[in-house]
């Protein structure tokens, strides 16, 4: 995964020795990992939404109909996604809103509470899902140019952080 904007040096490399020339050397190692780690992000979400353009769908979107999909009966409360997407609910309603445009989800009223929400994946949703999920790994997930025992300690020192950091409770990390 390169491109055309590809630099000769490493920039972060370069603002660790800053900040060990500034005399803050203890956090230069954490800042570099931190800023690493975002850098790291905008090129994989880069390379996610390249994928998924021809479906016309953001990262953001294809999580929530990758959710639905692996449901029992493709369908779930709008608050129950918002937790297990970890976005506002503000965030899932604009989502469900451009699913909806584009007949990949539905909405209906919860039987039980008309006030509660029920996102239900459509037949469309349902191949697009697949689709896209399909595209993601053969053209993403398969290609990140980790190597398998990096992924492995990738996967364990974030789930780490994140289990420290709030996110989930620490016995259920991996």
């Amino acid at each position: 995964m390169s491109n055309s904007r590809t630099l000769t040096k490493d920039p972060i490399a370069e603002a660790q020795r800053n900040w060990v020339r500034n005399g803050w050397e203890e956090a230069s190692g954490p800042m570099a990992a931190v800023t690493a780690i975002m850098r790291v992000q905008q090129i994989l979400l880069a390379e996610a939404e390249q994928v998924l353009k021809p479906f016309k769908l953001t990262f953001a979107r294809y999580e929530l109909i990758a959710l639905l999909s692996f449901t029992r009966e493709q369908q779930m409360l709008m608050k129950r996604a918002s937790a297990l997407l970890q976005v506002h609910p503000t965030s899932v309603t604009n989502a469900v809103d451009r699913l909806e445009d584009a007949g990949l989800v539905k909405r209906e009223p919860l039987k039980t509470d008309r006030r509660a929400m029920t996102i239900v994946l459509t037949a469309k949703g349902k191949k697009t899902a697949k689709e896209a999920t399909e595209a993601l790994n053969q053209e993403l997930f398969l290609q990140t140019g980790f190597e398998p025992d990096e992924v492995e300690s990738l996967i364990g020192i974030l789930s780490r952080f994140r289990a420290r950091s709030g996110d989930f409770e620490e016995t259920s990390a991996p």
